[in-house]
């Protein structure tokens, strides 16, 4: 089962997919969790430095080929063995954020971002057994980002006209993929029983 978890810096992706993770290996799955692009993989980890914190400032087609070299590298790795053994993978993003950040964002052809993403990775990746997409207030969100205590990266630090259209690309994707939208204002124990009943069904 391969489960995917979007939405804007500050969503609570990683916490849920955490929380996930441990889920399935109480159910007695063997189990691995990803944060793309980085996802624990040195390669993968040095693409994500090159986009998002050592200050280059990349042409947008630059980044989307960088995350998906990133991808293929996570898959091919990480999440295609587990899966072959009949494991669970929960990823925090996938090719949903290249679409709203470069694609919306940055103004790439959001259909050239699936054609590099349908040739350069199998089906599986692209269609996700589950998918989900958390929101919150933007104000809400700031704030969850500032306490964080991480350094600032490249897209966060970018306009608020720029987040006004990743925020506005979500809902789009959601209706596009049929991806469900969770409000994640609420306790992170509310959300994760919300996710479980979806994932019940």
């Amino acid at each position: 089962m391969y489960i995917v978890i979007e939405g804007q810096d500050g969503t609570g992706k990683s916490t849920q997919a955490e929380l996930l993770k441990k889920y399935f290996e109480k159910k007695g799955k063997t189990v691995v969790m990803m944060e793309e692009p980085d996802g624990d993989l040195p390669q993968a980890h040095d693409l994500h430095d090159m986009i998002l914190t050592r200050g280059y400032d990349l042409e947008p087609l630059t980044n989307v080929l960088l995350f998906t070299a990133a991808r293929v590298e996570l898959w091919k790795k990480i999440a295609e063995p587990v899966l072959k053994k009949g494991g669970v993978v929960i990823s925090a993003r996938n090719y949903w954020s290249t679409l709203a950040y470069q694609g919306y964002g940055e103004g790439v052809s959001r259909n050239k971002i699936i054609k590099i993403t349908k040739e350069l990775l199998p089906e599986k990746y692209f269609y996700p057994d589950f998918g989900f997409i958390l929101t919150v207030p933007d104000q809400v969100r700031l704030e969850r980002q500032k306490g964080r205590g991480k350094a600032t990266e490249t897209f966060e630090a970018k306009s608020n006209d720029f987040q006004q259209k990743v925020n506005a690309a979500y809902p789009e994707i959601a209706k596009k993929f049929q991806i469900p939208i969770i409000d994640a204002s609420g306790s992170i124990e509310e959300i994760f029983a919300v996710i479980k009943k979806f994932l019940s069904k």
